[in-house]
């Protein structure tokens, strides 16, 4: 598992689920990381792990959707390790409501931690990498974007879906963006995954509701953080050099 040797990486959103495993995956395939996350518990616990396994890692505890913390999250790979290769942008999270109980609040809310963060850490690394003229930026879309049966259904979910239908149509003009400055720009987009805060929501309509998340994937079952973190993996390899301005699903056949 050497497909990162050499190569610097940010991680947004690395404490917990999809973020953590992408991080610990990256580390495991020879990549030095700076990774940032709000919950500074759950962020040291990632780089406890990765440091365990030999791998190199600094950590920044910040609010992401503030110009201030996407900055210093960039700069702290740059100043620490000399360089920025990869940027992968996970953070992100929904308040779920019916449309008609949704507040301003968690629409806006819903809004700026899927958007912003994912803008302002682009923004950051873009303007390093554009100076290099080579990297990789990775986003987190979701099979939402597209809308989710399930959480529209039970709980209400266009705020998510409209926020991740935003990430998709983002990374679409900013590949065309940076295309001359050799950098690629791509999304993956995760179907229902086990992670540990979705994942027993996720079980439990298995076991409760008829429209739930694995009876409606054609797979029949929940992904894993792995499975997502492997194909971020691709994207942000030397494999993956003439991929750009694409959306890849890991959502069980949906």
């Amino acid at each position: 598992m050497s497909r990162l040797t050499g190569k610097i990486a940010v991680v947004t959103g690395a404490g917990n689920g999809i973020g953590k495993a992408i991080a610990e995956r990256f580390a495991a395939e020879g990549a030095r990381l700076a990774i940032g996350d709000l919950e500074a518990d759950a962020l040291e616990r990632t780089a406890a792990t990765i440091r365990a396994g030999g791998g190199e890692v600094v950590t920044l505890a910040a609010d992401l959707t503030e110009e201030a913390g996407a900055e210093a999250l960039v700069a702290s790979a740059i100043d620490r390790f000399g360089g920025l290769d990869i940027l992968v942008n996970n953070l992100g999270g929904s308040r779920n409501r019916k449309i008609w109980d949704m507040s301003v609040e968690d629409w806006d809310f819903v809004l700026r931690l899927n958007l912003r963060g994912t803008f302002l850490c682009t923004r950051a690394a873009a303007r390093y990498m554009k100076e290099r003229r080579a990297g990789r930026i990775i986003c987190l879309s979701s099979g939402s974007r597209e809308g989710t049966p399930w959480t529209a259904y039970y709980q209400g979910g266009a705020a998510y879906s409209t926020a991740k239908a935003g990430v998709h149509g983002f990374i679409r003009d900013v590949a065309l963006e940076l295309a001359e400055f050799n950098i690629t720009v791509n999304a993956v987009a995760p179907g229902p995954i086990d992670t540990e805060r979705t994942g027993p929501g996720l079980r439990r309509m298995d076991e409760t509701v008829p429209f739930s998340p694995s009876k409606m994937t054609p797979l029949g079952r929940l992904g894993t953080p792995e499975e997502v973190a492997s194909a971020a993996v691709f994207l942000a390899s030397d494999e993956a050099g003439y991929v750009s301005g694409h959306t890849l699903a890991v959502a069980g056949g949906r």
